[in-house]
């Protein structure tokens, strides 16, 4: 009977675990409205929170217009761009930030696409077989991923809104979510 007790403790144990992990951490939707937008100032920058919580945090997901938007703060820099990997819609926020010939990527989480902060260009490593040792390279595919401008302002920081008449991969991703509700939603 105590084994029962003791094997039965441990799956419920087990069980919780799981949840937790599950679960994980969530970023927080600041501000956000029952409309999907939050606080626009009068310049049409976008409040999308306090500078020291997220150098804090060092990212903040929060909806822009309805579009999921992450803002990093990496090596004193802030940076914004659509939350959506733009080869399959997996969950930037979610993905590490690496260092990749001096340009500060962030590697999504699903397929290990790798995008630089700064540009939204997407890098692969390639090779040039007619080389003698031919050794991988890094190589950029173009800008693919949407960025946003990040503003600071008296300890605020403001994501100006997209110009959509230029369209990036991401954009059809950003459609797909936008106004989902679901800031959490994953493969």
């Amino acid at each position: 009977m105590l084994d029962l007790v003791i094997l039965s403790l441990h799956f419920f144990i087990c069980f919780l675990i799981s949840v937790a992990i599950w679960r994980g951490p969530k970023d927080v939707d600041l501000r956000s409205s029952s409309t999907g937008t939050v606080d626009t100032e009068p310049d049409g920058l976008i409040l999308v929170g306090k500078e020291d919580e997220i150098k804090k945090s060092q990212r903040v997901t929060a909806k822009v217009n309805g579009r999921e938007v992450v803002v990093f703060y990496h090596e004193g820099k802030f940076h914004a761009m659509d939350s959506r990997c733009y080869h399959e819609g997996g969950p930037l926020r979610l993905g590490e930030i690496e260092d990749i010939n001096g340009q500060a990527c962030i590697i999504c989480p699903w397929h290990k696409y790798r995008i630089t902060l700064e540009t939204g260009e997407g890098l692969y490593e390639a090779i040039n077989p007619l080389e003698p040792s031919p050794t991988p390279q890094w190589k950029s595919k173009g800008v693919k991923q949407r960025i946003h401008k990040v503003t600071i302002d008296n300890g605020n920081v403001y994501v100006s809104p997209p110009d959509l008449s230029v369209n990036f991969d991401s954009d059809y991703f950003a459609d797909k979510y936008k106004n989902s509700g679901d800031l959490a939603m994953e493969k």
